[in-house]
């Protein structure tokens, strides 16, 4: 016997409640990101900062990644079909590899106009413009910031939690372009300002890095910290009837956790009685990992056969 249930809303939230939290973010995100693209490519074309080109790479980039997570969320929320019963996830972390390849261009190209910029260092016009133009992009940034964190604390989505975070470096980036323009204005030193591009194209490359790993730990289905399989195990032995807990497996994917486990009951209770303290435990997780898709097969204590297919029984 086995019993499973699927929860997607997080934090109380109905699905479309959630649902609408999140794709309102997405649309804050696009907008941001395009305004900084138009603002920082004309700043660019009047200054021909090297560090505003990297800034501007930077801010398309942040475009590109989302938009993909403005389409991904919505494609990763739809409910589960026939061809794929685990729902649609794991479509984030597709998009995060996306994004990184993305990331990994525009460090390599900006990287290539810093060196070019250090060996030929080319005057910075236009600087109280171009810094202007920085400080309205920190401002946005910030806002954007704001509104993704309120978000997050009545959502779970792992794609509005991935863009949080890159821009969250970008608001780094934009302080280093700021300081690099300011000082060829105020020095007139024109390596500061392949300097600071030099140093965004280390950084975009630092991000990429993490973008990778993040998705590649969904890829990978690997397991959830070991904090949260400790608190899976005491929720589920908080009923008496449940004695002990193995063969526990997890993984997340997308917005979606993947709770399956073997739950030791007394070999002499009900069928009812099991599906009863079964279903109780299930409704524990739920409380405390609302977006949690739930297999729990119960075991007869001390009279069940090593079983589980494919892979051995683990505590």
């Amino acid at each position: 016997m086995s019993s499973g249930h699927a929860h997607a809303h997080n934090h109380g939230l109905s699905v479309a409640d959630s649902s609408a939290i999140t794709r309102r973010v997405t649309y804050y995100s696009v907008a941001v990101a395009s305004i900084l693209v138009a603002a920082k490519a004309y700043a660019w074309w009047a200054s021909h900062s090297v560090a505003m080109l990297a800034s501007m790479a930077d801010s398309g980039l942040d475009l590109a990644a989302s938009l993909i997570t403005f389409f991904v969320v919505r494609y990763a929320a739809t409910p589960p079909d026939e061809e794929h019963r685990f729902g649609h996830g794991k479509a984030e972390a597709f998009s995060s590899l996306i994004q990184a390849g993305l990331v990994f261009s525009s460090a390599a190209l900006v990287g290539r106009e810093a060196v070019m910029a250090m060996i030929n260092p080319q005057p910075v016009h236009q600087g109280v413009l171009a810094m202007a133009v920085m400080g309205l992009s920190i401002v946005l940034t910030g806002l954007l910031i704001t509104a993704q964190g309120r978000a997050l604390k009545k959502t779970s989505s792992v794609a509005v939690s991935g863009d949080r975070a890159h821009y969250a470096a970008d608001l780094a980036s934009n302080l280093v372009a700021l300081i690099g323009i300011a000082a060829v204005s105020a020095t007139g030193i024109l390596r500061f300002d392949a300097i600071a591009g030099l140093i965004i194209a280390l950084w975009l490359v630092w991000g990429a890095i993490g973008v990778f790993r993040e998705a590649s730990v969904q890829l990978m289905d690997r397991e959830l910290p070991e904090a949260s399989r400790d608190r899976i195990r005491e929720l589920v032995t908080a009923d008496g009837r449940i004695t002990s807990v193995h063969n526990l497996r997890t993984r997340a994917s997308g917005p979606v956790i993947h709770i399956q486990l073997h739950a030791d009951l007394d070999p002499d209770i009900t069928l009812v009685a099991a599906h009863e303290a079964v279903v109780a435990a299930e409704e524990r997780l739920l409380k405390a990992f609302p977006a949690a898709d739930i297999i729990i097969h119960p075991d007869p204590r001390g009279k069940a056969e090593p079983h589980g297919g494919a892979f051995p029984e683990t505590h």
